[in-house]
């Protein structure tokens, strides 16, 4: 079991991101067999990534470790991949886990970090054999996490967290897990998917037990101790340690980005910009108009002031 393993040291990090993906088409028989596939296959990136890196891979000597971080904060999966690889590189000679992306590559060196990350796949690339659906899908989930990275960060900046890259990555990978099954089993996304349009009372924790046999965040804890990601951002990604402030404002930003991810008319929004401004020390209505939202309307604000 990898579990045991784990406890032995049987695993190593960074993963092995092999060459040639595997996809399959139904469901693992445990955790730990997800985890071992995601550890071993190839890990694809946005094509996007893959085509920028490319461009600065031309001349590295005006690369700019700051700009690269950016680049790398918009991807989900090159940012795991990124963290993952930088782990073991710092030793035991620094006190602090490396959480952020530009520490990382200055860490690892800018040549270095490049000869590492060469030949990208890209996820358009894995899935171009799939169900066209599967691509949106999977496109539609990270346009969701880069959203919810971005709110987090602003809200990080308005709270003068002490550091929002921190805060910026947690809220990126906080759906890792379900970004990694569609990616090697696009299937199965679409099949988790289908049962909470045919049922919208389904909780989706409820449509990836019965799919998978567990939800995603089962395999996404598991996944992130065997990649040794910094114990902080584990802790971030937590929704349970709801009485910190940081872990809200991880939490809140996914809420969000997930119930406005069809539009602003979502049953759960209210509760939402309720929630946001009591993080933030400001009213339901500040927040929509921080969202560009229209105004609320007189009734429905003098109820929201109220709560």
């Amino acid at each position: 079991m990898l579990r045991h393993a784990l406890k032995l040291g049987a695993v190593h990090d960074p993963p092995y991101f092999e060459d040639s993906p595997c996809m399959i088409d139904h469901p693992l028989h445990d955790i730990d067999a997800w985890v071992l596939l995601f550890n071993s296959n190839t890990l694809p990136v946005l094509r996007l990534t893959e085509r920028r890196l490319g461009e600065m891979r031309k001349n590295l000597d005006r690369v700019d470790a700051r700009e690269l971080a950016k680049l790398i904060l918009q991807d989900p999966i090159m940012t795991v991949r990124v963290l993952a690889f930088i782990q073991p590189l710092h030793g035991r000679a620094l006190q602090h886990d490396i959480t952020t992306i530009a520490s990382a590559v200055m860490m690892a060196g800018i040549e270095p970090f490049f000869n590492r990350f060469d030949e990208l796949l890209t996820i358009e690339e894995q899935l171009q054999d799939a169900d066209r659906h599967a691509l949106l899908g999977i496109l539609q989930i990270i346009r969701r996490a880069q959203r919810a990275a971005d709110y987090a960060q602003e809200w990080a900046i308005w709270r003068h967290d002490i550091n929002m890259e921190e805060i910026r990555i947690a809220a990126l990978l906080h759906d890792l897990a379900e970004i990694l099954v569609w990616c090697s089993a696009p299937k199965l996304g679409l099949d988790i998917l289908a049962r909470q349009k045919a049922d919208p009372t389904l909780r989706s924790v409820e449509a990836q037990t019965q799919v998978l046999g567990f939800t995603f965040q089962d395999i996404q804890q598991v996944l992130c101790r065997v990649w040794h990601l910094p114990e902080l951002l584990l802790h971030l990604i937590d929704d349970e340690s709801t009485d910190n402030p940081r872990v809200r404002n991880v939490a809140l930003a996914v809420r969000l980005a997930r119930h406005s991810a069809h539009g602003w008319t979502d049953a759960a929004l209210p509760d939402d910009y309720r929630d946001i401004g009591q993080l933030l020390n400001i009213t339901p209505e500040a927040v929509r108009q921080r969202l560009g939202l229209d105004p609320m309307p007189a009734r429905e604000a003098d109820n929201a002031q109220a709560q």
